[in-house]
Formats: structure tokens, C-alpha cells, sequence
């Protein structure tokens, strides 16, 4: 999964993050980073995440639009197509 997320969004580098919920299950986070994707914030523009604003991680025009979303989907779902087996042969 790691894999096809750093391939269809040009990820630089990796973050994961793992938590656990209070109902006994545990989930990933996967972060794609780039050279400045958090701007000038955090350690002059390095460090984790949740470093940038909140406030402008979660602005509407930070969002991406309805086409730039349904891009980012076959994106991602064209690398998991080419990297999980077929499961059309079994």
C-alpha cells in the first residue's frame, strides 16, 4: 500500500504513523512528503506533519477540487492495480 501511495503522489520520502482506537484495533497513516510541503513551518521547513497550522492544513483552499480529487483516486488506484496480484486468476 506504502509503496503505491509514494508512487502515485511523487513522495519524496515516507511518513507512517500507527494508532490505536479505544475498540482494540490499530490503523495506518501514510504520509507522502515532499521538500517543502509544509512551507516555512516547523524546523525551517522540515519536520513532521502536524507541524504545519492546522488552520491552513485544513482551509477549503487547500482542498483539493472535485476533479483534482477524482485524479488523485485513479492515481492511486492505477498503482495498486499494477502492484497487488491479480485477483481475477484465482
Amino acid at each position: 500500500m506504502a509503496e503505491s501511495v509514494f508512487r502515485a503522489f511523487g513522495a519524496e520520502k515516507m511518513n507512517y504513523e500507527l494508532l490505536g482506537m479505544g475498540d482494540s484495533h490499530l490503523h495506518w497513516h501514510l504520509f507522502p512528503r515532499r521538500t517543502g510541503d509544509i512551507e516555512n513551518c516547523g524546523n525551517h521547513g522540515k519536520g513532521p506533519v502536524w507541524w504545519y497550522p492546522m488552520e491552513k492544513m485544513y482551509a477549503d483552499d487547500n482542498r483539493p477540487s472535485e476533479i483534482q480529487l477524482a485524479e488523485m483516486k485513479q492515481r492511486l488506484a492505477a498503482e495498486l492495480d499494477r502492484l497487488l496480484p491479480d485477483k481475477t486468476s484465482d
